[in-house]
């Protein structure tokens, strides 16, 4: 489990910065890296993009494919992750997509969820189905994309 005080010192220590674009958690990922001291020089910003419609417009992900199958897909997160990146001027671009509840959305059930970190190097997602109420979907999907990002990180 990556903590987030440990994720801005290795940032802090590389030289690097991080933005966030989030859907469901609706800026709980930003919110835990900036609840740590010494964040402000690694957290570039984040994008609440919980519209669809802000997905496409603001982050660029592409119209099509969300008009073909709703914001909740893996290639969803990976764009939101390239283009927060973008936007914001970050060395690493992290995203979260899915349906935390109570109803389901575009055909898919409460608990999926797509998380992404984008970098240089490329852009890696996974895919969680998660259980319980819409807090604790949330809550484990912070920490699902910041244990990607501390993967990432790592390797």
């Amino acid at each position: 489990m990556s903590d987030a005080a440990a994720l801005v010192r290795t940032l802090t220590d590389r030289h690097e910065t991080v933005a966030c674009a989030e859907s469901l958690t609706g800026g709980l990922v930003c919110a835990r890296l900036t609840s740590v001291p010494g964040a402000s020089a690694v957290v570039r910003g984040g994008v609440v993009s919980y519209a669809t419609d802000v997905k496409a417009d603001v982050l660029g992900v592409d119209a099509g494919l969300l008009a073909a199958g709703g914001a909740v897909q893996a290639q969803v997160a990976l764009q939101m992750a390239v283009g927060v990146r973008s936007l914001l001027g970050a060395t690493w671009g992290l995203a979260t997509t899915g349906v935390a509840g109570p109803d389901p959305q575009d055909g898919y059930a409460v608990g999926t969820v797509f998380v992404a970190a984008a970098s240089d190097d490329g852009a890696q997602h996974a895919a969680l189905t998660l259980d319980g109420d819409r807090e604790h979907i949330r809550a484990s999907t912070v920490q699902a994309v910041l244990d990607l990002l501390g993967a990432r990180l790592r390797s």
